[in-house]
């Protein structure tokens, strides 16, 4: 038994060693085994490159070591921003006292930063491919992520020291965790920023109850001026639950695939609800269809859309 004990310890000393020569932390490598099933359920989920979590997470926690890992299981630095309405604990960063996020779990951080990321702030990321990690990490730095100047490089380094990017080429997860009480959670405690959709080349929120044009804008970045204009909607019109809000303008024409694939109206449908659905200009949909400005539509009416 003594035996034995000695030789798991000699192992483990040249584990330890081996990791040191080849300029890696053992530390770190027991984070990435920790949760590298994690950072690949969300990358299937939410369309982040596993690299680019695990990298954060190694990052901004210190490879689970930092404070607010310990005591707020915050792995990403997420700070509490205007919409958090959750616990949270207060840490020196850019300023004295901030607040950042307090989670129940791991899991729950790991959730949140994916949600976090579908902010239109982020929106140019998902346009790169899950394969080009340094174009994501770029991104995050040029969209505001981190005030590191070095934050980008830092990143690329850990993905390339610990061959992080070698996760990216997975198609599933081993994992099957259950995150409808993450879901509730969140939804309840954070009032998360809106999901962001893509659409047609664009990219759009669906809205809900209590949206004014004013808070989209404090929380996507383009102006209630641009949001009613890519949306084709009166100055005094008054958000609705469930509205359709593309953030960019819309093209003229539905995507290829809709090529000789004619929509046809159902009941309840109009002809702005239908250029909403695929992400058109109404006045391009009318166009298409010779239709004068006015005129209604009827159920079975058979529409071109590109």
């Amino acid at each position: 038994m003594r035996f034995r004990t000695v030789c798991l310890s000699a192992i483990f000393a040249l584990t330890a060693l081996l990791a040191q020569a080849q300029g890696v932390s053992q530390q770190y490598l027991d984070y990435i085994e920790r949760y590298k099933e994690m950072a690949v359920d969300q990358m299937v989920r939410y369309k982040i490159p596993a690299s680019i979590t695990l990298a954060q997470g190694l990052l901004e926690s210190g490879a689970g070591t930092s404070t607010l890992a310990r005591k707020a299981n915050n792995h990403f630095g997420i700070k509490c921003g205007k919409a958090w309405k959750g616990p949270y604990v207060l840490q020196d960063d850019d300023a004295r006292n901030e607040r950042f996020r307090k989670y129940r779990s791991v899991e729950e951080s790991y959730e949140d930063h994916s949600r976090f990321l579908q902010q239109a702030r982020y929106s140019s990321l998902f346009k790169l491919s899950m394969k080009d990690y340094k174009g994501w990490a770029k991104g995050l730095k040029r969209c505001g992520y981190a005030t590191n100047p070095r934050y980008a490089s830092l990143l690329i380094d850990l993905i390339e020291r610990y061959d992080l990017d070698q996760f990216d080429k997975y198609k599933s997860s081993k994992l099957h965790y259950d995150y409808s009480g993450i879901d509730r959670q969140l939804d309840s405690e954070s009032l998360p920023s809106h999901l962001v959709y893509k659409n047609n080349e664009n990219y759009y929120v669906i809205a809900r109850s209590g949206d004014t044009f004013d808070l989209l804008a404090e929380e996507t970045g383009v102006s209630a001026r641009d949001i009613r204009k890519f949306n084709e909607l009166p100055k005094g019109y008054r958000i609705q639950a469930g509205d359709v809000l593309y953030l960019e303008r819309k093209r003229k024409k539905a995507a290829k695939k809709y090529k000789d694939v004619p929509h046809v109206v159902q009941a309840g449908e109009s002809m702005y609800t239908i250029a909403q659905r695929y992400g058109i200009r109404l006045e391009s949909l009318y166009e298409m269809n010779g239709l004068p400005d006015d005129y209604a539509v009827q159920v079975n009416d058979v529409l071109r859309v590109r």
